[in-house]
């Protein structure tokens, strides 16, 4: 690829914004940020209009996207069609997430995923298994006749996958742990959801190694003023990072707002869309687990009135924290990219832009509206 450089915007690197700069891009990586009178003679210059130019975002659940359903399509191609969808908005890495199903499906999506990522599939950074070892008592959208315990076989069957990141959600009290701990030392990124642990069990998981909870609130044992449950264990670690998702629907923004306030130590959370296949398609009807899905004003839900997961995007997602919620931009694009990457032990390569990071960017106007988007330095969504 040949090098270039982006002139205009001002610079967020993922810690601080940085005025009159340009970013050197060479070899899908970040060479340098240097003062245009710095940069090297005969160097390719393209000048963008004002705005700001920030890490790409980094989505660690996405269910399906352009009208793909991880779940139905475990395939190269299918994670290929989720992951465009997605960068049309923002995203430049994400763990497609295939939910509880039966053992056939879930291999099938972790060796696409395994597929995907040796062959480079833009914005696929390996997976996200979300089930089955979950409890049937705080189930949400997933099929309970498919929930289970983790067997030995299948602790084995985690151990010997490849692909790293995998990220694991289970649930604190069924899966124990020792397992728990052998999965963490395989490598697996364990993550506690869909579980009505107490707050002693939820406070073992973490530490035997678990060290994330998925979609904080929902889908888990609330916070009580006798049973803090796990959204307590999860607020009162300073070492867990908490995902959750800001579209208005799964989370009342008054509980998200205490959350940010309250989480202790630096604040691990994690923006995360849960995305299903509408985004990005026009059909509002869709398939889980042999079960319709409905979007209607932007909300997913069963026949049964159930969440089914969102309608979410990644610029959504910090445009609701800066608008609704009234983060600062800086911390709303840190939650959207930063530590994710953290999370996932991926920064700074990804999450950042500094020298020797990827050239994974997203360019925004002043209000907020993508306005371009770079996967490996090459234009992606469209833009």
């Amino acid at each position: 690829m040949d090098a270039y450089a982006l002139l205009g915007p001002a610079l967020f690197d993922g810690e601080r914004r940085i005025e009159g700069h340009a970013l050197v891009i060479r070899d899908g990586a970040v060479e340098a940020v240097v003062p245009p009178e710095a940069l090297p003679a005969g160097l390719e210059i393209r000048r963008l209009a004002g705005g700001l130019l920030a890490p790409g975002f980094v989505d660690i659940q996405v269910n399906g996207g352009g009208g793909v359903l991880l779940n139905e399509n475990p395939s190269v191609e299918g994670i290929r069609a989720i992951c465009a969808a997605h960068a049309r908005f923002g995203s430049t890495a994400l763990l497609p997430t295939v939910i509880t199903d039966r053992p056939a499906v879930t291999f099938a999506a972790i060796e696409a995923a395994t597929r995907a990522v040796a062959e480079g599939v833009p914005g696929c950074l390996g997976i996200h298994v979300e089930g089955p070892f979950l409890s049937v008592a705080r189930k949400g959208a997933h099929d309970p006749a498919l929930i289970r315990s983790m067997g030995e076989g299948d602790l084995a069957a985690l151990q010997a996958t490849t692909v790293r990141p995998l990220l694991l959600t289970v649930a604190a009290e069924t899966v124990p742990p020792a397992q728990i701990a052998a999965l963490a030392a395989s490598g697996i990124h364990v993550s506690i959801g869909h579980s009505d642990a107490d707050f002693d069990t939820a406070n073992a998981a973490f530490a035997a190694g678990a060290t994330c909870v998925t979609h904080l609130f929902n889908a888990m044992s609330q916070l009580g003023h006798r049973t803090p449950g796990l959204v307590g264990a999860a607020l009162e670690s300073e070492s867990v990072w908490c995902g959750f998702i800001p579209d208005g629907h799964h989370v009342h923004p008054a509980a998200l707002r205490t959350a940010l306030a309250a989480k202790r130590g630096r604040r691990r959370m994690i923006a995360i869309t849960d995305a299903m296949p509408t985004v990005g398609s026009p059909d509002d009807v869709f398939v889980l687990s042999g079960r319709r899905a409905t979007r209607e004003n932007g909300r997913l839900t069963l026949d049964d009135g159930t969440l089914a997961g969102s309608d979410l995007t990644m610029i959504g997602a910090v445009q609701y924290l800066v608008r609704v919620l009234g983060v600062p931009l800086p911390e709303a694009l840190q939650m959207a990219s930063l530590h994710a990457a953290e999370f996932l032990s991926l920064a700074p390569r990804y999450g950042r832009l500094l020298p020797g990071s990827r050239a994974d960017m997203v360019w925004l106007d002043d209000a907020l509206e993508l306005r371009g988007v770079w996967i490996g330095g090459a234009p992606a969504g469209g833009f």
